[in-house]
């Protein structure tokens, strides 16, 4: 039980704070403004079951995709562990890189559209490389273990889950929260992605040949 739990709270924290479920809400109510309750209701289920379809497969084959190209597993936490803390800062400072969410450009074409499920909700709001990347990541930390796996697998669709309840009351939750609570929130999931990504990095590093005889 216990290393269940060891297991799923830096996963749920890690797919938390990259999916961002409240952070995908506030934005699909601003984009979905146009749209009537029942076709807002159905961009929220499409766009979310096609995230989950993306990210869970890269949660499945991600790694041995990755082997085939050669790249080993401490090579893959070092440098996922950088990604996941690069945007861990933009975070922190609220910055949008397009790592987390749309780019100014994205967002333009998305208002221009009328079905927002598949761009930009599913992708890359749901299913943006940094998610997809610490999918890998996470699965590759529990290759020997088909419980750890199915733990980070059930994690990421709880994670999923709230983002499809966050989906559906978009609007409650702009209202509710407002630009400073959604603030406050990004910040500190930021500080907890920073510091998993640290630890990402340092058990790269450590389980390489870098520094070995």
């Amino acid at each position: 039980m216990e290393s269940v739990i060891n297991v799923a709270i830096p996963a749920v924290t890690t797919f938390f704070a990259i999916i961002g479920p409240l952070d995908v809400a506030v934005l699909f109510a601003a984009l979905a403004t146009n749209q009537t309750a029942k076709q807002q209701r159905s961009m929220a289920i499409r766009g979310t079951l096609i995230g989950t379809v993306i990210l869970v497969s890269f949660a499945l084959i991600g790694e041995t995709i990755l082997t085939g190209l050669g790249i080993s597993l401490a090579a893959l936490r070092a440098a996922g562990g950088i990604l996941l803390l690069l945007m861990g800062i933009d975070m922190v400072f609220a910055r949008s890189s397009g790592g987390l969410s749309t780019t100014d450009d994205e967002e333009q074409e998305a208002i221009l559209k009328t079905d927002i499920s598949v761009f930009p909700l599913a992708m890359p709001l749901i299913a943006g490389p940094g998610a997809m990347g610490a999918a890998i990541l996470l699965m590759a930390d529990q290759a020997e273990n088909t419980t750890g796996q199915a733990v980070v697998i059930g994690s990421l669709l709880a994670v999923l889950l709230f983002t499809l309840v966050s989906l559906l009351l978009a609007g409650n939750i702009q209202n509710l929260l407002g630009v400073t609570g959604m603030h406050v929130i990004t910040r500190v999931m930021g500080v907890l992605l920073c510091a998993l990504a640290v630890q990402f990095i340092f058990d790269g590093v450590s389980s390489s040949s870098l520094f070995g005889s």
